[in-house]
């Protein structure tokens, strides 16, 4: 098996999800290629070498400056052919979904997305992907090669192991068509702290803060913690909080050290977005929550009233 990952590159570093999926091939093959296609990408090389690639495939190009997918298609096209790769892996976000689809169109291959693990069985490769809910994993393969396979976001974690890779300059061919769609402006969401995926502890709201100034009593946690704030999407249809804090199956999947719901029932949905955390706490007035079946430890009580003690305890013990 001839394995390339791509590594997609965000404000000047290598994207974590991406990382996770470089390590977790590492681990299916021995001499993983990694592919990095952008403008000025080439000084993370060293970087990917050390999260598992034996190879790393640098397309640095003004032509791939911008985050469109169709001028990296056609990279990806011409050196999955030439190199001959038969597995070509992608760590979930936007960017690589539009890729990945177009790759598969382009090379007419087989592609398994939303998948949460990846094993080697009886010299085959097989996905593990999520169906009814989430409350069933199936297993999953491909009838022909190149195989894509999209990796759900946060699944695994980026895991350095002291290496160092062969570094290739390629060729960036862009296609006439390809230069149609232009990027005319980037905006950039203004935040404080970590964001939900780097974050070791995440404070989580949902409807039982009762409306959206609440929210304030999870930010003062968050903060206290030095976490980030997340929200369910119940939450985030109401307008009460940015859709990229949501958490569950539309929504992020986070693994941090520290989870902590406040207000949360803990449908099945959510569930599947956080259910990786370390430590789950779960607080809320009703001790039939769904979320007490899978938290370490329940609180049973009112958010309005728990979460400021918390966060003034927390703050006391920190001399904050």
């Amino acid at each position: 098996m001839s394995i390339l990952v791509y590594v997609e590159d965000h404000e000047g570093e290598a994207v974590k999800g991406s990382l996770g999926v470089l390590a977790k091939a590492a681990k299916l093959e021995d001499g993983v290629a990694a592919v990095l296609l952008g403008s000025g990408v080439e000084g993370l090389a060293e970087a990917v070498g050390r999260h598992g690639a034996a190879r790393v495939l640098v397309a640095d190009d003004p032509a791939l400056e911008a985050p469109l997918p169709q001028p990296r298609v056609d990279v990806l096209a011409k050196l999955v052919e030439s190199e001959g790769f038969d597995t070509v892996l992608f760590g979930g976000s936007v960017l690589a979904a539009d890729i990945a689809a177009g790759l598969a169109a382009r090379l007419d291959a087989g592609l398994n997305w939303d998948l949460v693990d990846l094993e080697l069985r009886d010299g085959k490769l097989v996905g593990k992907r999520p169906a009814l809910g989430d409350s069933v994993i199936a297993d999953v393969g491909w009838t022909s090669e190149p195989r894509l396979a999209l990796i759900r976001s946060g699944t695994f974690e980026p895991v350095e192991s002291g290496g160092s890779a062969e570094v290739t300059r390629i060729p960036a061919e862009v296609q006439d068509f390809s230069k149609q769609a232009v990027m005319v402006e980037r905006a950039h969401e203004e935040s404080q702290g970590p964001s939900i995926e780097d974050a070791d502890v995440i404070v989580a709201g949902g409807r039982g803060l009762g409306q959206p100034e609440n929210f304030s009593l999870v930010e003062d946690l968050a903060k206290a913690l030095g976490g980030a704030v997340a929200a369910t999407r119940a939450v985030v249809d109401a307008g009460w909080y940015p859709y990229s804090t949501q958490v569950g199956q539309t929504g992020r999947t986070v693994s941090p050290k520290l989870y902590i719901a406040c207000g949360i029932s803990g449908a099945i949905q959510h569930k599947v977005g956080m259910q990786g955390s370390g430590t789950i706490v779960a607080i809320n007035k009703d001790p039939n929550a769904p979320i007490f079946e899978y938290s370490d430890l329940a609180v049973v009580g009112d958010v309005h009233e728990i979460v400021p003690k918390l966060t003034a305890l927390v703050k006391e013990k920190r001399g904050s």
